[in-house]
């Protein structure tokens, strides 16, 4: 028999309680009641996270060095890119994100959900799984040009060299995490410090010992530099890849009920992760731009022509094969950490009916083995571009686009929901407020519709695809890959539902009980 609280929340029977697949969806309290939520379990003393120690997790796991090279061919004008885009769009996320984590727990299927109803929160979590799929053939592209540096650097400009890489080191990677085990999430912020951090900070040191000894700049450090020079539209949409280097603030906005008081110890996080977050992207990027000439910037191999200029110029030439390696194997440890993470939450959702069971299979060690599969074909097939386009810049950042329009779709459906579910439900505690939602969410929700539209341009500068035939491949990718979950949701039936019986029927109370 299934037992309610006074405000409508489900009460675990005595004999057992049976969890809701992604936690409940809410805690509700009466006015004036400062204590725990009620029907919360009682708890031992709580271990809270640092301002320091959550700015730090943020930095980690958002900062990545895969945008500087597009960036540096802008030189200080890459300064205003990277602002714009972190006011516009990296604050609203994180304070919007954290209000809605700090409500409801689950994540984006659950903010969504609640909202607007399952079928939009089933596409939410379909997108940002999606545009992670997308994303992996960029970051091994990106290992595959670091590793060329160790091998052969002239390797870094064939496209079938970089399919073949991509492909074998996903593969690899995929056969890695259906083993289960966490050996690379427990390495996974060593690779970090190692593959970002450390290569970040030693660019910075390079470049300014460059100036500090009066070599040459190879880009203007005068103050009118800091602005673009506008050629139109399509000189400047190269930010929009700096909106997916931004994105992933709402997977670490989960943790501000860590502090000890999110209220104020939030906006400490996020003032203090913004500045490091921007220094690691900002000052490493004007680095490259100093050394190396704009005609010869890849917007893939940028990083690795620094290193080259700066460890050449001092007879320091073997370096550039060691730096490439650490780089390539952080950002590898970082694809294998990330290869099953994202779609677990899929595959929670999936569970309650919304894939057919083909797709919910796991392996012994709880793998989701047929989400993996219909990951690892889609890698596959976007490797190819590099084959098919004959300038992998132009791939490259094609599947940019790709992977910032399905994810922006996402934002948008998360920034709409902060505003409704601060209207429709406004008697739900959360531990820290956005200020001026109003405000915050509409700003976030304009910039993330605007980075959409931008997704389709083709950047000035790139070949191998029209200005026409350019937007056409973009939209029919995003179209194949985001349809669908929709078309799933039509289709469903109830022997898609694989949960047990009691289970299934707690969930279902929980969240009709939750409207």
């Amino acid at each position: 028999m299934t037992h309610y609280r006074a405000d409508g929340t489900v009460a675990p029977s005595p004999e057992h309680v049976a969890p809701h697949p992604f936690g409940h969806p809410r805690e509700r309290t009466p006015k004036g009641h400062t204590g725990p939520a009620i029907g919360a379990p009682a708890v031992g003393p709580r271990t809270h996270m640092s301002v320091f120690q959550l700015a730090m997790l943020t930095v980690v796991a958002v900062a990545s060095l895969r945008s500087l090279p597009a960036m540096a061919g802008y030189g200080l004008a890459s300064v205003f890119l990277f602002v714009v885009p972190a006011v516009l769009f990296l604050l609203p996320t994180a304070l919007v994100a954290a209000e809605l984590a700090t409500g409801w727990k689950g994540g984006i299927y659950v903010w969504v959900s609640e909202a607007f109803g399952q079928r939009w929160g089933f596409l939410a979590i379909w997108l940002q799984w999606i545009q992670n799929v997308v994303w992996y053939p960029t970051q091994i592209a990106f290992i595959a040009v670091s590793l060329s540096y160790v091998v052969d650097g002239q390797l870094s400009s064939s496209g079938l060299y970089t399919a073949v890489v991509i492909i074998v080191l996903y593969w690899g990677s995929t056969l890695i995490s259906l083993r289960g085990g966490s050996l690379f999430a427990k390495v996974g912020s060593w690779s970090g410090l190692i593959g970002t951090l450390f290569p970040g900070l030693l660019l910075i040191i390079l470049g300014a010992v460059w100036l500090a000894t009066g070599q040459h700049s190879q880009t203007s450090l005068s103050g009118s530099a800091v602005l673009p020079a506008w050629t139109g539209v399509a000189s400047i949409v190269l930010v929009v890849s700096n909106v997916l280097a931004y994105a992933g603030m709402e997977v670490n906005a989960v943790h501000a009920n860590d502090l000890k008081d999110p209220g104020r110890g939030f906006p400490k996080v996020m003032l203090v992760s913004t500045l490091l977050i921007l220094g690691v992207f900002i000052l490493p990027t004007v680095a490259i731009a100093v050394a190396v000439p704009s005609s010869k910037l890849g917007v893939i191999n940028g990083i690795n022509l620094a290193f080259d200029q700066f460890f050449t110029h001092w007879h320091l030439g073997w370096a550039t094969s060691v730096i490439s390696l650490l780089i390539a194997l952080g950002a590898f440890a970082s694809v294998v950490t990330w290869i099953a993470g994202p779609s677990r939450g899929l595959l929670a959702a999936a569970r309650s009916g919304l894939l057919p069971p083909a797709l919910q299979y796991r392996n012994k060690a709880g793998v989701q083995v047929g989400i993996l599969m219909v990951q690892g074909t889609i890698v596959t097939v976007l490797a190819l571009l590099f084959i098919i386009i004959p300038n992998g810049n132009t791939a490259f950042v094609t599947l940019v686009d790709m992977a910032t329009a399905l994810y922006l779709i996402m934002y948008v459906l998360m920034f709409a929901s902060a505003l409704r579910l601060r209207r429709i439900h406004p008697e739900v505690r959360r531990s820290y407020r956005a200020p001026a939602i109003k405000l915050t969410a509409s700003v976030g929700l304009g910039a993330s519709a605007a980075a959409f539209v931008m997704a389709f341009v083709r950047p000035s500068g790139f070949t191998g695809l029209s200005a026409v035939s350019y937007p056409l491949v973009v939209a029919v990718v995003v179209f194949l890959l985001g349809a669908p979950p929709l078309v799933f949701y039509a289709l469903r039936k109830p022997a898609w539902d694989l949960r047990p019986e009691e289970e299934r029927e707690t969930a279902e109370n929980v969240l009709v009980n939750a409207q």
